[in-house]
């Protein structure tokens, strides 16, 4: 089969791109059809080889961060894209959308849906510009025909896979299609290998794209108040300005460490005492797995796909509130319970890259008989 696969755009390198990454070694004579690729970006370094091909548009997208008030023109950028040659086209999609590209008669087109856009449907986003008037009028205008842009395109998809439970229930919701659920892939192997031997030290850990859907802040203000070592490990997407505010961030307590390679993060999780992950509606959340995977206990507050990945009292503790009170009596009963590493550690086998590569290849060959 002519395989093509196709990707937001290419900038950060978070979880959708390392799914992205995973499916483009299964199908390594794929190219990737995406809106933009920024050069020497963190996502652009990890594809290096490999053919990408950016829509016409991607040369005012990538102008400062223009990509993101252009939203508008989401229709233009994919209908533009003919992929009509090709058997089988994988749209890894979320916030962009990445769907309507022009397929042939006989093409089926299955989508790794992250999420549907939170931006369209009221979830915490990475900016909350919408305070804000003129935004608020702004996207009001712009989502009403997105949204109409999102469900057409969403009815044209032969076959959906969803990252998560949490996520198959919002394609149900607001495409009416049925998804499967294959769970990303994480490197467990790899971190177990990495991580053998290391010992705990005193601090906590936050790894996160840095946005404000992710309570990043909330975690930092609770760290000072409660004069707890943390250590936060990310970098900016799109427009938000946290990065600017950790770096500012004049607290003995509080490091922020900025991109560091995966094996010093898989160090640094396993060293951690306890990984910290507030964000509300999380879609799944890898980070959250690849800490358990090293061994290390979660405290995550206790919604989205956090409810999938941590057994509350055996791998982590779910948290039903962000507040001060809440975090101090999860961190003490982190301090007091005797954590079963190998436990914490073989939860994470169902989430494996391995498991993975299985379901997806098991999938393909399903639906292109």
């Amino acid at each position: 089969m002519k395989i093509a696969l196709v990707h937001d755009y290419i900038k950060e390198y978070g979880g959708a791109e390392r799914v992205l990454k995973t499916l483009s070694s299964l199908f390594p004579e794929a190219p990737i059809y995406t809106a933009f690729r920024v050069k020497n970006s963190t996502a652009d370094k990890e594809f290096k080889g490999k053919e990408i091909v950016e829509s016409s548009l991607s040369p005012i997208l990538k102008i400062w961060k223009l990509y993101s008030p252009l939203r508008f023109l989401i229709p233009i950028i994919w209908g533009r894209m003919d992929l009509t040659k090709y058997d089988l086209v994988i749209t890894s999609c979320s916030w962009y959308i990445t769907r309507g590209f022009k397929v042939g008669k006989n093409t089926k087109v299955i989508a790794y849906c992250h999420t549907p856009p939170r931006w369209l449907y009221g979830y915490e986003t990475s900016v909350g510009f919408t305070k804000y008037w003129p935004v608020k009028i702004y996207a009001a205008i712009v989502g009403h025909f997105m949204r109409i842009y999102d469900f057409n395109t969403a009815q044209k998809i032969n076959f959906w896979i969803a990252n998560s439970k949490n996520v198959s229930d919002r394609i149900w919701k607001y495409y009416r299609k049925e998804a499967v659920v294959i769970y990303p892939p994480i490197e467990t192997e790899e971190i177990k290998k990495t991580v053998k031997g290391i010992q705990k030290k005193d601090f906590y850990l936050i790894v996160s794209r840095l946005v404000g859907a992710k309570g990043i802040e909330y975690a930092v203000n609770i760290a000072q108040k409660l004069k707890i070592n943390l250590k936060i490990v990310g970098e900016s997407h799109g427009l938000s300005n946290i990065q600017d505010s950790l770096q500012k961030t004049n607290q003995n307590n509080i490091e922020y460490l900025g991109l560091v390679t995966d094996p010093e993060k898989y160090k640094l999780m396993a060293e951690a005492r306890a990984f910290l992950a507030f964000a509300r509606d999380e879609d799944f959340g890898m980070t959250v797995v690849e800490a358990q995977a090293a061994g290390t206990p979660v405290i995550a507050f206790n919604g989205g796909g956090f409810r999938e990945s941590v057994i509350n009292g055996k791998t982590g503790i779910l948290v039903n509130e962000i507040s001060e009170k809440s975090l101090q009596e999860a961190i003490e009963k982190i301090e007091k319970t005797k954590w079963n590493r190998e436990e914490i550690i073989n939860h994470t086998k169902k989430f494996s890259k391995e498991r993975f590569i299985k379901e997806i290849k098991k999938f393909i060959i399903e639906v292109s008989r």
